[in-house]
């Protein structure tokens, strides 16, 4: 029996950005990186580099659902190259990704669900506008708070924050917003974003 062609829209292609390097493992920065990484586990797949897509590539298959994850290896700034490259080699378009990045506007524990919309000052989202010539993709934003309320302290300590670990406490919390991004993933592959989109924007992780 020969598998249905991708519908247009259907989502094809998980990204996770972040940075590159054991420096950067397990930063605000990279919850990306997390959540493709827990995906991969679960799913008993392992991530390949490829050095003609600039990332790490892995091939998740669940039932009739094919979803190719990606973690590009530039560094954030330059991510969109990776995706572009990665897009144009499987015949795919922008319409078919979803891109999870961390978001300073939202607190540790919320999550937000867009089909399109502009960077929002998330470098990674910048560069992939960029490269791909459109808003209009799908963008998963995680929550990590920020480091303060304050315009001018909240730009002064911005990449030490980004850059920096989760305490413990917080720790716990990730925990939960993980397998939330998880669960969300399926249910988009299920349902369709406007009904994953539903639960995963009224999500809340209460801190432990």
């Amino acid at each position: 029996m020969t598998s249905t062609p991708p519908r247009d829209g259907d989502l094809q292609v998980l990204v996770g950005l972040g940075n590159p390097g054991s420096a950067y493992t397990n930063t605000r920065h990279n919850v990306g990186f997390m959540v493709l990484e827990r995906l991969a586990r679960r799913g008993g797949v392992t991530f390949r580099q490829n050095g003609k897509l600039r990332g790490l590539l892995a091939d998740l298959r669940q039932g009739e659902h094919r979803l190719r994850l990606l973690m590009p290896t530039t560094f954030m700034n330059e991510s969109g190259g990776s995706i572009r490259a990665t897009l144009d080699w499987f015949g795919l378009q922008p319409d078919q990704v979803l891109v999870i990045v961390d978001d300073m506007d939202l607190p540790l524990g919320r999550l937000r669900l867009r089909r399109e919309g502009g960077a929002g000052g998330h470098n990674g989202l910048r560069s992939t506008i960029e490269q791909l010539g459109t808003e209009r993709f799908a963008r998963l934003r995680i929550g990590i708070g920020a480091p303060a309320t304050e315009p001018s302290l909240r730009r002064e300590r911005t990449v030490s924050h980004v850059l920096g670990r989760f305490s413990a406490p917080e720790q716990a919390v990730l925990d939960a917003v993980l397998e939330e991004v998880l669960t969300g993933v399926e249910l988009i592959q299920k349902l369709g974003y406007e009904r994953a989109g539903n639960r995963i924007n009224g999500f809340q992780a209460a801190p432990a």
